[in-house]
Formats: C-alpha cells, structure tokens, sequence
C-alpha cells in the first residue's frame, strides 16, 4: 500500500482515464487499485516492489513541479528495477538532473543514468550506441548546464562532414549554408536547452560555436565544453587530433555509434581505437549504451534490435561460407 500526501496530484500521477496505472500494471503484471491517497498493488513481491518504485518516482517528479508523460512513465518503468538502483543511489531521478532555462532533464534509462554521472563527473567521456539512446542530447544539456551556471565560457559543437570525408566545395552557399544540415541535431539539441534568442546571440558572439571537425585542426579550446558527435565517422588521425585540443578547464564528451562506420573499407576508426587505447586512462569515463537504452520511440528500440539481429544472421553466414 502506498500513501500519497497531496492528493491534487494523483490525476496527474494516475493520467486521463488512468492510463498511467495502466501502462505500470501492464509492464510488470501487477494490478493497481486506487482509493483516496492510497494505492495498493498486487502482484509477486519483486513486480509489486517495481511498481511501486515506479510511482514514487513519478510522485516525485510531480512533488519537484515536473511533468509526466508517456514518455516519463516508459522511463519509470525502465529505471524500476534492482539494477537501476544500483547505478542511482537514492533512487530513479533525485540524485541525476541537468538544468537548463528550457529543460529539466532526468536520465529515462540506466545507461542514462550512468552517462549522465560520468558527464558530470568525468572531463573525458565517451558515450557509445545506437541511435536513440540520448547520447547527443544528454551531451548538449549538460553543456549548456555548464555554461548557464559560469562553469565554461563556451560550447563548442563539432561533426564529421560528409561521411567524414568532409568534401564541402560542392554544396552551394557559404560556409554556415554547407555545413548546417550535417549539424542540425546540434542545432535541435540547443534548441531544447535554450530559448531561441539566446541561441542565436550566443553563437553570434561566439559562446556557442558549431563546425566540422576539419576546423578543430592547430586549436587549443580552454574553459570550453566540446562535444564531438557522430564520432564513429573520424578517422584515427582526427580522433587524436580532436582529443589534443583539450585545453585547461575544458570538459569532452564524444559520442557516436561504433556499429554504423561510414569510412572507407580498410580506414582505421578512429572512435574504437581511442576508446581501446584510453579507456584506462583516470578522468576518461566510457559508457556503452544498448538497445534496452532506446528512448527515443519504442519502435526505435525495435528496430535497432532487428537490425542487430539481422547483423548477427550476415555474420554467421559469412563465418560459415568462410569455414565451407
């Protein structure tokens, strides 16, 4: 039996027609009943335990003045678990949130929560997995985070262009005009952290800089907060390149997905090859996201797993054409 102090939150809690309850009973085979301030839950004892964690999580988000969605209660769900609580110490979103003017971001899975200890923590961190997962995102907000609250002076955003080839004489425009559609989700991400004029005045004077990372090249980015993302796309002589610009007072985060290289057949990557030469390295923290990490849409999470899947049938054939 849970009790609930503020019983003028419980329609947001429970949502329109008790959606909410419903979505938590059907994740964890339990049955919810409600009465008053009071919900009891019945089920096995670690479903009942789960579902539980799950609405006082969401209470909580409420308690704080924050929204819950669909979105939110997914998360919930997901973070509802004994490994969740091992990686959150005082449970699902008190301890982790990033602040933003726009946002308050809390982690939605246990990779999340992972990264977004080791974003606040660690001065190199490297955020590794499929799309969908927050990696870029979570990156940005921090950024911004840091830069609202004075902890850097600027934010440095930067991409492989074209396929890393980063070949931009053909497009049409002037520079801004070439190299803004590989950067969009930068630009998104921003977005959702900061009010539009902010945006704009800052990059204008230069607070926040967007460029491919050809331009990173003979730079040394001090008090800064860089983010290099779609990293799997960087050959291993611009990944060392990139990660010598870090200068005093600088914080890195690099992102990217090792299993969707873009590089030329027999380019060494330059993302796995940094992670295995540095990952032992003190203040550089990796964390590897999976599918289970998939926030974006729970058909992404689908996908993503077909698609592994389907990888792994091409590489048995391979295998078993190579034995034949």
């Amino acid at each position: 039996m849970i009790n609930f102090a503020d019983n003028r939150l419980l329609p947001l809690l429970f949502g329109e027609y008790d959606r909410n309850l419903a979505r938590i009973e059907q994740s964890f085979g339990v049955r919810l009943s409600s009465r008053g301030n009071k919900v009891s839950v019945s089920g096995s004892t670690e479903a009942a335990a789960f579902a539980e964690a799950a609405l006082n999580a969401l209470y909580r988000r409420l308690e704080r003045g924050l929204p819950v969605d669909a979105a939110e209660v997914d998360a919930a769900v997901r973070l509802a678990s004994a490994e969740a609580t091992k990686v959150m110490t005082e449970g699902p979103g008190d301890t982790l949130e990033i602040r933003t003017p726009k946002r308050h971001v809390t982690p939605r899975s246990v990779g999340q929560a992972e990264y977004m200890r080791a974003l606040a923590e660690g001065q190199l961190v490297f955020g590794l997995g499929p799309a969908g997962t927050g990696k870029t995102y979570l990156a940005v907000a921090m950024a911004a985070h840091m830069l609202i609250s004075g902890r850097v002076d600027r934010i440095i955003l930067s991409r492989p262009a074209v396929e890393a080839g980063e070949r931009l004489g053909f497009l049409p425009g002037d520079l801004r005009e070439k190299i803004d559609p590989y950067l969009a989700p930068l630009y998104d991400a921003l977005h959702d952290m900061l009010p539009a004029d902010q945006v704009i005045n800052r990059l204008n004077s230069g607070e926040i800089e967007v460029a491919p990372l050809a331009f990173m090249r003979g730079r040394t980015l001090s008090h800064a907060y860089v983010i290099l993302d779609e990293a799997q796309n960087a050959t291993r002589v611009q990944m060392k390149m990139f990660l010598t610009r870090l200068g005093e007072g600088s914080h890195m985060a690099i992102t990217g997905d090792p299993s969707q290289v873009d590089l030329p057949s027999g380019t060494i990557p330059g993302l796995s090859h940094a992670v295995q030469t540095l990952e032992h390295i003190d203040d550089v923290r990796v964390v590897r996201f999976t599918d289970v990490d998939v926030v974006r849409h729970s058909l992404v999470r689908k996908i993503v797993e077909a698609y592994d899947k389907d990888d792994q049938r091409q590489k048995l054939r391979t295998k078993d054409h190579i034995q034949g």
